[in-house]
């Protein structure tokens, strides 16, 4: 079996509960904690934070925004980051979205150009000090062929969200075997098919209102109507499935057949409210982390 992590904002806790709860997913057994980025929590800081007070479990920036830090400053975390926590840091990039991007003051640029342009900084940038052992991994997040092949040339791996089984296959393909893809799963842990898409639906308005996302679910097979009015029951119902354990575990299976090399699970709580403008979910649910444990499978 795959590495399974967890990915989950930290916006909606307070440090001592955060820091309570990472612990906690360690003890659980996971592979990775991923820390996103929008407007919330600093990611790095807050990175560094949960590698000093953990001792096994890594600890993924997922995503960095290219735009919100210059790539010697990406160069400067990937090795403090890596070099202090004995080799636990991932350093993942991505270039976002202009609605993330302009309110920063940037001009968003094309996708695949600017990213290999970064990552060609961090890789060459000679970081004044102490040497980690082992550099910290790359992965960047990217849905489409351009940016998957920057992966393929550039970096160690790449991170897909909200993408069905076939798009993991497709960049296995691209990518070949070697490579990491980390795959982020949304997840309800419900039977009730009604309750768990519309909790499902609530979740994931923010990112049906993205191009970048309609891009890469045009190229699944889905059209327009798929990410209308909140999400067809099919579209729903791929990026964010529902139902038992047993019932989730079989997704996985799905995904590490398609070639994911890692699993990380994002659950969708059902009391969290969601709003259009808001990108991730604030509470963590404990019974969905609990049931998919590394340390029951």
């Amino acid at each position: 079996m795959v590495p399974l992590g967890i990915l989950q904002f930290t916006d909606g806790v307070d440090g001592k509960t955060l820091l309570e709860s990472t612990r906690r997913i360690e003890q659980l057994g996971y592979d990775i904690l991923w820390i996103p980025e929008v407007f919330g929590r600093e990611p790095v800081a807050t990175c560094g934070y949960l590698l000093a007070t953990t001792q096994r479990l890594r600890i993924g920036a997922g995503i960095l925004n290219i735009y919100a830090r210059d790539a010697h400053a990406a160069a400067q975390a990937r090795n403090t980051l890596a070099e202090l926590s004995g080799g636990r840091f991932v350093l993942g990039l991505g270039v976002s979205h202009p609605v993330l991007v302009e309110p920063r003051g940037h001009i968003f640029g094309s996708p695949a150009p600017s990213m290999k342009k970064y990552l060609s900084a961090v890789r060459t940038i000679q970081v004044d000090g102490v040497a980690a052992p082992t550099p910290a991994p790359i992965v960047i997040a990217g849905h489409g062929p351009k940016l998957m092949q920057v992966a393929a040339a550039h970096a160690d791996g790449l991170f897909l969200y909200l993408q069905p089984p076939e798009q993991v296959a497709a960049a296995r393909e691209l990518l070949g075997p070697t490579k990491q893809i980390h795959v982020v799963v949304r997840t309800v842990l419900c039977g009730d098919r009604a309750k768990a898409r519309a909790a499902a639906r609530a979740a994931l308005g923010f990112y049906m209102q993205l191009p970048a996302y309609h891009r890469a679910w045009q190229t699944a097979g889905f059209t327009a109507a798929d990410y209308a009015n909140g999400g067809s029951d099919r579209l729903i119902d791929t990026l964010a499935p529902s139902g038992s354990v047993n019932t989730l575990q079989e997704v996985f299976a799905r995904y590490e057949q398609a070639g994911a090399s890692h699993i990380s699970l994002y659950p969708i709580h059902p009391e969290d409210e969601h709003t259009s403008d808001r990108a991730g979910g604030y509470l963590w649910d404990w019974a969905s982390f609990e049931a998919l444990a590394p340390s029951r499978r």
